[in-house]
């Protein structure tokens, strides 16, 4: 992943902390940042950007941001519906957001279920788990989705410093996902 701005100690200090490489690492300012850089990694007029319905309003303005057609599968159980966006994917689709937790429902999907999906999912397909809410999640069971990046190199995994940290006048958010990105 390419770097925005240096930041060279809080990469090093990121890729201790979680076990990756500090090539693995991708800075913004906020998620939100980061959202709109994948897009344009990735994004070009005519694309298709698949997302849950009721979910974090970025994803549908980095859609229409480059021209994408935003492809929005409803919720089940107030929750992320991944067997539901396996078939949604087209030939078109360049880039799936995965909120979890989900943003606003407080929802979670299971391990399982994102496993199930990128098994099923093309590998010219970007899927990036938003787990903006990540240090807020109080379940026993919730896995380290971190694990899941040695077997999906189409894997993003992007978290903050701007919700359970309090910086949110800071901006400060982070992506893990593999150097090749």
């Amino acid at each position: 992943l390419f770097r925005s701005g240096s930041a060279f100690g809080l990469s090093h200090a990121l890729a201790v902390r979680w076990g990756v490489r500090p090539d693995q690492i991708l800075l913004g300012h906020g998620s939100n940042e980061l959202l709109v850089l994948l897009g344009e990694m990735v994004l070009k007029p005519g694309d298709e950007v698949l997302f849950a319905e009721n979910s974090f309003i970025v994803y549908s303005l980095v859609a229409q941001l480059f021209e994408a057609d935003a492809k929005r599968v409803p919720l089940r159980d107030l929750t992320h519906d991944l067997q539901a966006f396996s078939k949604a994917i087209g030939p078109r689709t360049r880039l799936v957001f995965i909120c979890n937790p989900n943003n606003p429902t407080g929802t979670m999907v299971p391990l399982l279920a994102v496993r199930a999906f990128l098994k099923v999912c093309p590998p010219q397909v970007l899927v990036v788990l938003d787990e903006a809410y990540y240090e807020y999640v109080a379940e026993k069971n919730y896995f380290e989705s971190l694990d899941l990046l040695k077997d999906h190199p189409n894997l993003v995994v992007l978290r903050t410093f701007s919700k359970a940290y309090g910086l949110a006048g800071l901006r400060v958010g982070y992506g893990i996902g593999h150097p090749e990105l």
